[in-house]
């Protein structure tokens, strides 16, 4: 079925608009603070079993396939709400982290700010 953009910006019906590698971008914020945790990637099997489950799973581009953030470490990402944007190819999830989001241990992936040409910490 082809879909307008009238229908999709303006209907009440869920028709996310995956890019042409099948992605959708996902922005991870704390429903708490309204911090930005995280940036990542959804296929249709990451919505589906972030939606099914309550937990946020993303598309790992760099592995291709589906992993749940917090597989390994625990800290996993409850999903609170999931904001669409405009033309649903966007997406906010407001959730409640279990421990730090990033990597490397720290409670958010955008630790630094720019200044200059310096990265500087945002938060000890």
């Amino acid at each position: 079925m082809n879909i307008t953009d009238e229908q999709r910006e303006h209907g009440s019906t869920f028709q996310p608009k995956f890019d042409d590698r099948g992605l959708l971008t996902a922005v991870v914020i704390d429903v708490e603070t309204d911090d930005v945790l995280m940036l990542a990637f959804m296929d249709a099997e990451a919505l589906a079993a972030t939606r099914d489950t309550g937990l946020a799973h993303f598309h790992s581009r760099s592995r291709g396939k589906l992993w749940q953030k917090g597989e390994t470490s625990g800290h996993v990402l409850n999903v609170e709400e999931i904001l669409v944007d405009c033309d649903q190819d966007a997406l906010v999830l407001r959730c409640r982290p279990a421990g730090p989001t990033c990597h490397t241990g720290v409670y958010s992936c955008f630790y630094r700010v720019l200044e200059d040409d310096t990265l500087r910490p945002v938060r000890t």
